[in-house]
């Protein structure tokens, strides 16, 4: 998709690109992490994630040949009644602030949930911005009988991408160890 930038007089087109990482974007993706969220917690969740093999997509926006936005699925353990559900993690969604509200982070949430129903993703979780992620298909509903550190706040939320993949009377959300989330317990 194309969009225009006007330099001076001049207007040049400018293609975004979004593709899989690459080993030669670690760098790049930690410089975005640290950039769109001001500290280093969500660059060293992304490095502890990669460490510990829970990947399921992670892409990379690329914008005049500088990488300016990164997004990561990860393996999430969700049972519901009993049975397990092949989920993942949306965490985290990162987009340079230069760059943000350009629709960086959406076309990166589009394209990376277009790859999950080939990897057999059932549902997706995200713990996100109440106002941002139901443009997507996102729903505080679907996570209303799931127990998790997060359950009842408006900004917990799930996408089925297979319908009734979340349906069901109770369930689980267990996030793995790099999340740091042993101490908060399961509410």
């Amino acid at each position: 998709m194309k969009q225009f930038a006007k330099f001076g007089t001049i207007a040049h087109a400018i293609v975004m690109v979004i593709r899989d990482e690459t080993p030669a974007d670690l760098p790049a993706i930690r410089v975005v992490h640290r950039a769109a969220f001001g500290r280093e917690s969500e660059a060293g969740l992304v490095d502890r994630l990669r460490s510990d093999g829970l990947f399921i997509a992670s892409l990379v926006a690329i914008e005049a040949d500088e990488i300016v936005g990164h997004i990561l699925f990860t393996r999430l353990q969700v049972e519901v009644d009993g049975r397990i559900v092949r989920a993942a993690a949306l965490a985290p969604l990162a987009v340079i602030p230069k760059w943000q509200r350009r629709g960086v982070g959406s076309k990166l949430t589009v394209q990376g949930l277009a790859q999950l129903p080939a990897k057999a993703i059932a549902a997706v979780i995200v713990l996100g911005h109440p106002e941002y992620y139901p443009r997507f298909g996102f729903s505080p509903e679907l996570t209303r009988k799931l127990v998790s550190p997060f359950r009842g706040k408006s900004s917990f939320m799930a996408l089925e991408l297979t319908a009734g993949a979340l349906s069901g009377q109770t369930g689980t959300v267990t996030y793995p160890k790099a999340f740091g989330l042993e101490d908060r317990g399961a509410s």
